[in-house]
């Protein structure tokens, strides 16, 4: 058997694939979810793998996981982000998945969710976010982190988005450098998703998923904001859809 999880994100979508076939690969979504389901459908084509045959089963989620027509189960994302989470550990765990539209923080417990909350009605705090401020800065996403890293924190002490963006051109306007700039925003971030975190303080082990989840300075940031080590793991970005080839493997077996 073959099973695919497919995680169709705001801003990325990651397919990973386990059984007797495995690998995993990210593309960027796009502006629609259907036309990149059908990149994903070709892409999982090219590597050998038949989706009309029995013997693959598609579990999908994310922000755009009704538009896989070809999939077997759809789940909703923090029963995935749990799950897949859960797997990474290999524990009771309390996963931070900062995504490019919503930031979701899971508490898992003998291996199901107990207790969840999500960021979902404002940007700051997300990938997005962080977009807008490197876009500013005129620079990409990695390369905000590396000016981060040299620079000293100037405070952005607005909520929103928008004030936010205000704040670093009055700064520009201002001749701050950078590097200071860039320290501001990333420790914004971490900031607000440290507000998020507050009701799950006396977690015992965090782990950091989703396109972040590599990123060891912004875990760093984070861990002195929480007050608990963050944890980030090689394959975090793919927590979502893991727990979604999980799920439909564990949804197969009890159905067949």
């Amino acid at each position: 058997m073959i099973y695919v999880g497919i995680d169709i994100g705001s801003t990325a979508s990651k397919v990973i694939v386990i059984g007797e076939i495995e690998g995993k690969f990210v593309m960027p979504t796009g502006w629609s979810s259907k036309e990149t389901t059908k990149l994903v459908k070709n892409k999982l084509k090219e590597n050998g793998i038949d989706l009309c045959a029995d013997n693959v089963i598609v579990g999908s989620t994310g922000y755009g996981r009704q538009a896989v027509d070809f999939s077997n189960y759809v789940i909703t994302e923090i029963t995935c982000h749990g799950k897949g989470g859960y797997y990474l550990a290999s524990r009771n765990c309390t996963v931070i998945d900062i995504g490019g539209q919503d930031t979701k923080i899971i508490k898992i417990e003998n291996g199901s969710v107990s207790d969840f909350l999500m960021n979902d009605k404002c940007s700051a705090g997300t990938g997005k976010f962080i977009e807008i401020m490197a876009n500013r800065l005129g620079v990409d996403i990695d390369e905000l982190f590396e000016l981060a890293e040299l620079g000293k924190i100037l405070p952005i002490s607005s909520l929103c988005t928008v004030f936010a963006e205000s704040e670093i051109i009055n700064y520009i306007g201002e001749g701050k450098n950078r590097e200071d700039i860039a320290a501001g925003v990333i420790d914004s971030v971490a900031g607000k998703v440290a507000q998020l975190f507050a009701k799950f303080a006396n977690s015992d082990y965090v782990l950091l998923t989703g396109g972040l989840s590599h990123n060891e300075f912004f875990a760093n940031s984070l861990s002195k904001k929480i007050k608990t080590p963050v944890n980030t793991c090689q394959d975090g970005r793919f927590a979502g859809a893991l727990g979604a080839a999980l799920i439909a493997k564990q949804k197969y077996k009890k159905n067949k």
